[in-house]
């Protein structure tokens, strides 16, 4: 009876969390002809180099409260006025360090771009830090159906700017930096007021108890998101050091077809915290933890095989004739969200057990080999060489993670089955690079898909086993 409901409330998740981001990401997708058309490849690189930057600096500032939000507001006992309380002044107080950087940059000169577009950076680390707090709250409150609503009228109000701004008053980089503050912010606000959120809120109050617990847990993970921001962001940073920032914005788009696989990712990491934490095992009896990681790992490698075979028809479809070369890095991009995914999974039983050093642990691991191979790589072989070493820096956090992970749980898993996939996935990777005639590209690339089909058949009989049974009983 437990197992069923762990499975339902996993499912019920998935498919709201679904809802969310096919709205957030799918249809934000259809949109990439539009910005690589309109925006230059330095207008783009200078887009996600404020984005990147502001994805590291929100964790530290804040002291990564956001996870401790997450994590507290899952369990029913602790003080929901604290959560919100002790994360609005962390909150507040990381955005007056900003708005002091800026200054000190203003005067000092150190980035001419960010002084250039400084009050669309500062509006972007608000919108971005508030909306981080607000959308964890609402995920450990249990509030997913909100979520998911806030999500689709916030995609929907961004796609509608990006069109608006980019197309009819044609802003240029302007109105892509404000389509994509609008959107999160609407989303924010909505939540905000649809949780009580700001009700909450008791800036009088310092809760010193409650506001300890949540630092003992999120400091630890300011290592890991910055291990996992050097992960997938230093390659960009090197990129524009070595090559400039044309080539980062190639290298950027190139990253908007691995999203797809990003998305299902995303969905599945968001549901499965949640009920790792309500149905924690250690022994694992009734195999639920087995089961699931074998679906989901099953399920994306065989979506990154699909992409990589057909990397180049969606990069044609997808992208201007400035950025088509992205096409190339995109196969390895794929391959390690595969590992940041499964790595992902293992890391619900850190945050399952509130042991949060290991997160930071192998994840700086991970970090320090990627900046070491993208340092080595990048000069001699070009960006390609940065997507090669994000790879092979989350494949190493993997086997990390895996191999910790049983001090905390008896994971069943088929290990050189698993491994023996990833490798037909990097050989899937560096034919598409590798071999000009079409007709023998893809002959080979469906050949490798084949093998990956009849690993996985018993995971895949298990899906359609269960989806047809699901459609059964909707029938009924």
């Amino acid at each position: 009876m437990k197992q069923v409901k762990s499975y339902n409330y996993l499912a019920k998740n998935i498919a709201l969390l679904t809802l969310s981001n096919f709205a957030t990401k799918i249809l934000s997708f259809f949109l990439i002809p539009l910005y690589t058309s309109i925006l230059s490849t330095e207008d783009y690189g200078v887009f996600d180099l404020f984005n990147t930057t502001i994805l590291l600096l929100v964790p530290i500032i804040t002291f990564n409260i956001s996870e401790a939000v997450l994590r507290f507001s899952i369990d029913d006992s602790f003080n929901r006025d604290a959560i919100a309380t002790v994360s609005f002044k962390f909150f507040l107080s990381s955005t007056i360090v900003v708005l002091f950087l800026l200054l000190i940059n203003r005067y000092l000169g150190f980035s001419e771009k960010v002084n250039e577009h400084a009050l669309f950076f500062l509006i972007i680390y608000i919108t971005q830090a508030l909306n981080g707090i607000v959308t964890c709250y609402a995920r450990g409150t249990d509030h997913i159906l909100d979520l998911s609503i806030s999500s689709v009228v916030s995609s929907a109000i961004m796609i509608f700017s990006n069109i608006f701004f980019l197309v009819v008053l044609n802003l240029g980089l302007s109105g892509y930096f404000l389509a994509n503050i609008i959107g999160p912010f609407i989303q924010t606000i909505y939540l905000a007021i649809k949780l009580n959120y700001i009700s909450k809120i008791n800036l009088k109050r310092k809760y010193n108890i409650e506001k300890e617990k949540m630092l003992q847990y999120s400091v630890p993970l300011i290592a890991n998101v910055v291990g996992f921001w050097i992960n997938s962001a230093s390659d960009k940073y090197v990129i524009i050091w070595t090559i400039g920032f044309s080539a980062s914005g190639i290298y950027s788009v190139a990253s908007k077809i691995p999203s797809i696989l990003n998305v299902f990712q995303t969905i599945f990491a968001q549901a499965w915290t949640l009920s790792v934490v309500k149905d924690y095992d250690p022994e694992d009896k009734d195999g639920f933890f087995k089961y699931t990681y074998n679906i989901y790992n099953c399920a994306m490698v065989i979506i990154c095989s699909i992409i990589i075979i057909f990397d180049k028809f969606l990069a044609a479809f997808m992208y201007s004739k400035g950025f088509y070369e992205a096409w190339r890095y995109v196969p390895f991009l794929t391959i390690a969200i595969v590992f940041s995914s499964m790595s992902g999974y293992i890391g619900g039983f850190f945050s399952a057990a509130k042991d949060s050093k290991i997160f930071a642990q192998s994840t700086m691991i991970g970090a320090i080999l990627n900046l070491i191979l993208n340092i080595i790589f990048t000069p001699v072989i070009g960006a390609i060489g940065a997507a090669i070493a994000t790879t092979i820096s989350f494949a190493v956090v993997w086997i990390i993670r895996l191999f910790t992970s049983r001090k905390y749980v008896e994971l069943r898993i088929n290990f050189s089955r698993d491994v023996f996939s990833y490798l037909i996935l990097m050989v899937q990777g560096v034919i598409l690079n590798s071999v000009n005639k079409d007709i023998l590209l893809y002959i080979i690339e469906s050949i490798l898909f084949v093998v990956i089909i009849l690993l996985y058949q018993e995971e895949i009989k298990k899906i359609i086993h269960s989806c047809v049974g699901r459609i059964t009983l909707l029938k009924v």
